[in-house]
């Protein structure tokens, strides 16, 4: 089955034809988002000419939010539209563009089958200590408040390559996967199954990210809403001009990387400060786990940086177990062995959301 996968990202649209049973990529294409404009329907249609999509026999989408209603892949109707926009509030670099994307897909397409997979439903069994926030009961039952988790669809294919390339099933290994891209995340995964998860009710919580701030004491937004910083105020300063961007002036890192080695101070405070909060929470995650069998690097960070990699393995030297240096790495592999083994694995959203399209329309 020749499946097209469009995945709205923070920064890009990523479009690929694939065949759902090999992996096979025939096709892809990915073009940046547009400042100060969605552009969905133009970019989809430019995805669509340049992919030869003629030949796809289905459509598939990540969809970064699904909420509590939507825990497995489902197809695309005027209700799961509708719920993908309302839940924009809590995934706003998103959510939007998710069904901005479907939206236009569905007109220039009418006669294939379209299906939204979720990067929230990999983590939908969370341990109820996990999942829950020592919040009010209230806030739970009026608004959902809870740890939904994020990246699933990455995670899922990282604990697959992670599982062939140990040699041995996932239901035997305890990981921690490391996401670190424009967004990142850190995911505890004990025996296929997700444990624990640094990203919560919405992707903002946990890792600096390219412009994203991550966690951060709620106390200073109570004292900027107190003093008239509205709410989209807000959003806007802790979606699009935080994290690495705040700090180095870009969410490069690339660019970043290149300045720091040349001796910038903006920008080693921006790797120093990125690859301290990565190597905290994924010492947070491994608590959640018996013993860590691997850790896992994916995502375009995660896959490409090994001045990143390395350092934030350094860091982590303190848990025991974890190899201090790590070898470089252009595609999947072993980095390094120990107690815990250090992987990379490159992120294959694409070939998960195709699996799944599949599975669906062939159950």
């Amino acid at each position: 089955m020749r499946v097209l996968v469009l995945n709205p990202g923070s920064s890009t649209l990523k479009a690929a034809l694939v065949l759902a049973e090999s992996g096979e990529v025939l096709a892809d294409d990915t073009i940046e988002w547009q400042a100060g404009q969605d552009g969905a329907a133009a970019m989809v249609a430019m995805a669509i000419e340049g992919l030869s999509s003629d030949t796809a026999e289905a459509v598939g989408y990540r969809v970064v939010h699904g909420g509590s209603r939507y825990q497995a892949s489902s197809a695309v109707d005027a209700a799961l539209l509708s719920a993908v926009e309302e839940l924009d509030e809590l995934a706003p670099l998103h959510n939007r563009r998710a069904a901005s994307v479907m939206r236009a897909a569905i007109q220039l397409l009418p006669d294939l089958a379209h299906v939204a997979c979720f990067d929230t439903a990999f983590h939908a069994d969370l341990p109820e200590a996990a999942q829950r926030y020592a919040l009010p009961s209230e806030w739970v039952e009026r608004w959902g408040v809870r740890r939904y988790g994020f990246h699933g669809l990455s995670v899922t294919w990282a604990v697959r390559r992670a599982s062939e390339l140990l040699g041995r099933p996932r239901e035997d290994l305890a990981l921690v996967v490391a996401h670190l891209g424009s967004g990142c995340s850190v995911t505890a995964v004990n025996g296929g199954r997700s444990v624990d998860t640094s990203m919560g009710f919405t992707p903002y919580e946990g890792l600096m990210m390219g412009t994203r701030a991550g966690s951060v004491d709620p106390g200073i937004l109570l004292r900027l809403a107190a003093d008239g910083m509205s709410a989209d105020e807000l959003a806007d300063g802790l979606g699009h001009r935080s994290g690495l961007v705040a700090i180095a002036g870009t969410s490069d890192v690339r660019e970043i990387e290149r300045r720091a080695t040349a001796g910038d101070g903006a920008a080693r405070l921006a790797v120093d400060m990125f690859v301290r909060r990565a190597a905290a929470c994924i010492a947070a995650a491994a608590t959640s786990l018996p013993r860590i069998d691997a850790l896992v690097f994916t995502g375009g960070i995660g896959e490409h940086s090994h001045l990143v990699r390395a350092a934030i393995v350094r860091r982590l030297g303190c848990l025991g177990g974890i190899p201090g240096d790590v070898r470089d790495a252009d595609a999947d592999a072993v980095l390094a062995n120990g107690q815990a083994s250090v992987l990379v694995v490159q992120a294959r959203e694409d070939r998960v959301i195709a699996e799944e399209v599949a599975a669906w329309l062939q159950p």
